[in-house]
């Protein structure tokens, strides 16, 4: 990995030089735009809009643009005169309790390595955050742009995530909040137990990008020229009358379904195979029984086309041995074996 920033992080009087490295990356299939006929790639100029001229990138700067449709023109001079103490500064301000941060603040992440010259004061920090469970706010500028952020340990590291400033998390204004909406407390109940029999210990490897993976397919199709196979979709789901069957329904299942990838349940387990024309489910027998059990169902199979080799009796067959047991005939005949089909 590349460093993306130098400086230092600022503990009391103690300063700890380290390096920023981008701790995430975004996996994804990038496309270009081209021209559909040819493939030609789509290319974009910068065009000013009042004299229809190419800019070059040099000459481009940033502008604010006011209510009246003026515009304030701003240049890097202008941005590098701003004061911004933290430029090259991780300043921690407190250390505070990890679950009183609220996600949605979260932001970007960094892995946070030390220069040899600090490795001591930066193991001493990592260790101290360890133990005490907290987690280290601080102010770090980053791309001209100063935000809060943390400080905390994972695998050995120190690891920078800068946050949101509180006036960027947009408020919700939704009118259901203003709703008095009554919820039954066997739902609520039921509810619960749901949770409880879906919940499982995270574990991230478990989970993929299976639209990337289809992306990619996709693109490897194209280009050895074949078709691909369309899967199925998902079954639609049964409507339900209420908000208490859907939940019945997903507690059911969740209770059927194997707890953990890999465990079979009984019920999972497929049936046993019935052996020979008309016969049950195997039991214990010797050797030549099952001999005997798979020619008749050979037989069987091939002439009835069921899997199980069974054969439905006719009226008129069943007519016949009613007549047979009212004259007194022997018992039907047991099924036969090899040396009797031969």
């Amino acid at each position: 990995m590349r460093s993306m920033w130098k400086g230092a992080i600022s503990f009391g009087l103690v300063m700890i030089p380290i390096k920023l490295y981008a701790a995430t990356e975004q996996k994804d299939i990038t496309f270009r735009q081209v021209h559909r006929t040819d493939g030609g790639r789509i290319r974009f100029r910068r065009v000013c809009s009042i004299d229809g001229e190419e800019v070059p990138y040099e000459d481009v700067a940033k502008g604010y643009e006011l209510p009246t449709g003026e515009m304030v023109v701003l240049t890097d001079e202008d941005l590098a005169e701003l004061p911004l103490p933290t430029t090259r500064n991780i300043e921690v301000l407190h250390f505070v309790p990890a679950e009183q941060l609220d996600p949605i603040l979260f932001n970007r992440s960094y892995f946070v390595e030390p220069e040899s010259s600090g490795a001591r004061a930066y193991v001493l920090l990592r260790d101290a955050l360890e133990r005490s469970g907290k987690v280290a706010l601080a102010l770090v500028a980053l791309r001209q742009r100063e935000s809060l952020a943390t400080l905390r340990t994972r695998d050995g590291l120190l690891v920078l995530e800068t946050l949101l400033w509180p006036d960027e998390v947009r408020i919700p204004a939704f009118p259901f909040l203003e709703d008095d909406i009554e919820v039954r407390s066997q739902e609520l109940k039921m509810a619960s137990s749901l949770i409880d029999s879906m919940t499982v210990d995270f574990d991230p490897a478990a989970y993929h990008d299976s639209y990337r993976e289809a992306l990619q397919e996709l693109v490897n199709a194209k280009v050895e020229g074949r078709e691909l196979v369309q899967p199925e979709g998902p079954a639609a789901a049964a409507e339900t009358t209420s908000l208490a069957d859907a939940l019945k329904a997903s507690l059911a299942a969740a209770r059927e379904a194997p707890r953990q990838a890999g465990e079979v349940t009984a019920e999972a387990k497929p049936p046993r195979r019935a052996i020979g024309r008309g016969s049950r489910a195997r039991g214990p027998g010797t050797a030549q029984d099952d001999e005997a059990g798979a020619a008749g169902g050979g037989a069987g199979g091939t002439k009835g086309g069921s899997s199980d080799g069974a054969k439905e009796e006719s009226p008129k067959s069943r007519a016949a041995r009613g007549g047979r047991q009212a004259k007194g005939d022997a018992a039907p005949a047991q099924p036969r074996t090899r040396r009797q089909a031969s």
